[in-house]
């Protein structure tokens, strides 16, 4: 008869053994046995920024399918990145992705390896450079992510909100590092509070570091991490133009930065800014008779929730303002559109959703 393993006494142990056993298999996570792929690392913690693991596995296949290296990412016009990431949000993360690519690809050694290298890159951050670093390239790091908070809150009942004991969680995420398997140390404790660790429904006696946690102990494990009081969002109001000539409607490609930045979208009121509805028509692109459409459009973005009057109107203007240009209806699928405006597109009847 096989006596079933006991559990290890250190916790950075247990820890990876849970891992070994149970972790998922992931398109951009390195199987068994291989060297994990830089590029395919990179785009992966780009993507999840923000983003549920589900939907960016289908996206992330698309994204690897057309564009296999960093190098193919790099030659892509940057409408076609645009428009593949739509609907994945933070489109920044879009502009700063291409041009990351083009700057690895332009220095012709591929992705840096030290965590510091990796943070003067476009669009890497704090977390994302320790990420890649340990997971690409095995590299000491700590990568303190949102499950990782989670996680080292709840084993050590720290008191203090995340933002506040940002020190002493990476502290304690250190200490549960293995010198030998840093990339996937960061992974198990990652996939921990993913799988198991979870905010509302922790299933503790799964959980291998459930004999050192300290909020099992207290039975307060929904107690962690501590919550700071929510701020309400602010609620913006603004209005969205969809001006058609036949078979055609106007669009506007927005400027480099700011909300939607480099992204095609409708006309509009500043999106950013809450517009009385006595304003709207001072950013109508054209003189014509416009209707409201019945109900408004909300979205919810990271600091305001918008409510947005969609306006439609017809008109047979040869031309269009100097910002705009006209485009096939049956083709607005391909032209990228933020969420947001293909809400008011299907609002319109222009699209589905």
């Amino acid at each position: 008869m096989i006596k079933p393993r006991a559990r290890s006494t250190k916790p950075a142990e247990a820890l990876l053994a849970w891992y070994d056993a149970e972790r998922r298999e992931l398109p951009w996570r390195a199987r068994r046995g291989e060297a994990p792929d830089p590029y395919r690392v990179w785009l992966s913690e780009i993507m999840l920024q923000q983003t549920t693991v589900a939907t960016v596995k289908e996206r992330y296949a698309a994204f690897l399918s057309r564009w296999p290296s960093v190098e193919d990412l790099a030659r892509a016009p940057l409408d076609d990145v645009l428009a593949q990431w739509a609907g994945l949000g933070y489109y920044a993360r879009a502009r700063n992705l291409h041009a990351c690519a083009r700057a690895v690809a332009d220095s012709g050694g591929g992705f840096p390896q030290e965590e510091a290298a990796l943070r003067n890159l476009p669009g890497v951050g704090p977390y994302t450079a320790a990420a890649i670093a340990a997971i690409a390239f095995d590299q000491p790091c700590v990568a303190v992510d949102g499950n990782v908070e989670r996680v080292i809150a709840r084993l050590h009942a720290i008191e203090q909100p995340p933002r506040k004991a940002a020190t002493l969680i990476r502290e304690k995420a250190a200490a549960l590092m293995s010198h030998a398997r840093p990339g996937d140390s960061v992974q198990a404790l990652m996939e921990l509070g993913a799988l198991i660790c979870a905010p509302r429904t922790p299933d503790c006696p799964a959980c291998p570091l459930s004999p050192f946690c300290s909020a099992r102990r207290l039975g307060a494990q929904g107690d962690y991490p501590v919550r700071e009081p929510k701020r309400p969002k602010p609620r913006r109001h603004g209005a969205i133009f969809i001006l058609r000539r036949g078979d055609e409607t106007l669009l506007r490609r927005l400027p480099p930065k700011g909300l939607f930045g480099g992204m095609n979208a409708f006309p509009s009121t500043p999106l950013t800014q809450d517009v009385a509805a006595a304003e709207f028509s001072h950013f109508a692109p054209s003189l014509a008779r416009w209707r409201a459409l019945d109900a408004p459009v909300t979205h919810v973005f990271t600091h305001f929730a918008l409510e947005a009057t969609v306006f439609v109107a017809h008109t047979r203007a040869k031309s269009a303002p100097s910002d705009c240009r006209w485009a096939a209806c049956a083709n607005l699928d391909k032209e990228g559109l933020p969420t947001l405006m293909r809400k008011a597109a299907a609002h319109a009847g222009l699209v589905e959703m």
